[in-house]
């Protein structure tokens, strides 16, 4: 199980990102566009830098909705091996079955 607190601030990052993802987009949009003057793609820019660092979509990083481990995550379950594998072993996955021969 991974700490209480990196998951916790994994939800923070996330609240982040979704508040900010409207604003972020509207500024790389005009940063982006070559029609506009530079002086306002660079005031774009100074903008997208002044907003919190956390609400970047980059910062973010998958974690098991079970057991909150980052790592050897499975995007289509939203789960890590380990996870699967108990769960797997119980039976609790419909249609998964533990191999053997």
């Amino acid at each position: 199980m991974a700490k209480k607190s990196m998951i916790a601030r994994e939800a923070k990052r996330q609240k982040l990102v979704d508040q900010y993802a409207a604003k972020r987009a509207e500024l790389k949009a005009i940063a982006a566009d070559d029609s506009n003057s530079m002086e306002d793609r660079f005031k774009a820019r100074l903008k997208l830098a002044k907003l919190p660092r956390n609400s970047s979509a980059t910062r973010l990083h998958n974690r098991c909705k079970v057991t909150g481990r980052p790592k050897a995550y499975y995007r289509k379950l939203q789960m890590s091996r380990i996870a699967l594998r108990d769960l797997a072993s119980k039976g609790e996955i419909p249609g998964m079955v533990k191999s053997s021969w």
